[in-house]
């Protein structure tokens, strides 16, 4: 997965930076056809925001924002946040080529007659 890492108008911390690398990259467990990730840090009046964009394969990108007094507690706020979403995500995805569900069941039943 390709990560893109952005600061705007701030000075983000090389360990923050680290770690948004590093856990970004873990998301793909939840996601397996996230292609990329685009992380923009920002700062207005002393208030930190992040903005995560992950775009996945065949479907629309997934967006999620946080706004702290520091980036790190926004980071974690952000990544629960694409957490959750992508665990949705994965859940709402079905395999349109798969057999059917009647299909799947009567095959079942006529196993374990057998």
């Amino acid at each position: 997965m390709r990560v893109q890492i952005a600061q705007r108008h701030c000075d983000v911390p090389d360990d923050v930076l680290q770690r948004t690398e590093d856990v970004v990259e873990k998301l793909r467990k939840y996601g397996p056809h996230v292609v990329s990730a685009e992380v923009v840090y920002s700062e207005e009046r002393h208030i930190k925001h992040i903005e995560v964009i992950l775009h996945i394969d065949g479907a629309a990108p997934i967006v999620a924002r946080a706004d702290e007094r520091e980036f790190r507690s926004a980071l974690d706020k952000v990544l629960d946040k694409v957490t959750r979403m992508l665990k949705k995500h994965r859940g709402r995805r079905t395999d349109h080529q798969g057999p059917k569900l009647s299909e799947v069941s009567t095959d079942l039943s006529e196993a374990s007659t057998d």
